[in-house]
């Protein structure tokens, strides 16, 4: 896609949500729409914000039977979301039933490891090895399942990518050099996670929460440019 940028709009408030997509819409590619908004506006809430014309990103994470998820992915279709997400952890016919249900037009992508967790939190939930390691079991199950990309940390991108040729990488938690990371552990700057092989970047609080968000959208668009991470022009 010609801008890779999600800004992630995390807040119940759908007024507030479509004055801030409205804002930034000419200097980022999509609206990440997530379980906080949902959980307030419904798909009521999602078309409403379709209006201001960017590709919708639904990141609900399913994660369930694969009979529930595929009827739920089947409910969700007339949104037309650009992008959904499920959680690779479900298992391969969970995501088999997720990809089958969805529009041939939205990608599918799954859900490997949290970028808030680490290998501690991965310990204590009974998954033991590198964050790394695990992202490579799930991505590996992901493909096989015939879903089209996964969401990982930019740390791990680059190790996918090459191992997925044509994958959809979607890469979270990024903070340009200087802002605080927040709750994130395994964060990137946008233009290292393009450069590694990113498909899509999602940035929420840096741009969200900045005095100024359109400027904030607009400085990091200048910066992939700046980097090279993306052609002249976009």
């Amino acid at each position: 896609m010609s801008n890779p940028v999600f800004v992630a709009l995390d807040t119940p408030d759908l007024r507030a949500a479509e004055a801030l997509a409205r804002s930034i819409a000419p200097h980022v590619g999509g609206l990440k729409l997530g379980l906080e908004f949902f959980a307030a506006n419904g798909p009521a809430g999602v078309r409403f914000l379709g209006e201001v014309g960017l590709p919708i990103f639904l990141d609900l994470k399913l994660h369930d039977i694969p009979n529930t998820v595929g009827k739920a992915v089947a409910a969700l279709a007339p949104l037309a979301p650009a992008i959904l997400t499920v959680h690779a952890a479900g298992g391969r016919a969970m995501l088999e039933a997720a990809r089958a249900a969805a529009p041939p037009a939205c990608k599918v992508v799954a859900v490997t490891v949290l970028t808030s967790l680490d290998a501690a939190d991965l310990a204590q939930a009974g998954v033991h090895g590198t964050p790394a390691a695990q992202v490579d079991r799930l991505a590996d199950l992901t493909r096989a399942a015939g879903c089209d990309g996964i969401v990982c940390s930019g740390e791990e991108v680059g190790q996918v990518s090459a191992r997925w040729p044509g994958g959809t990488f979607v890469v979270p938690g990024l903070r340009p050099a200087g802002s605080d990371v927040g709750d994130q552990k395994r964060v990137l700057t946008p233009a290292d996670a393009l450069q590694r092989g990113a498909s899509v970047l999602v940035i929420g609080r840096p741009i969200t929460g900045a005095p100024d968000p359109a400027e904030a959208a607009r400085a990091i668009a200048a910066s992939l440019k700046a980097s090279a991470a993306l052609p002249a022009g976009v």
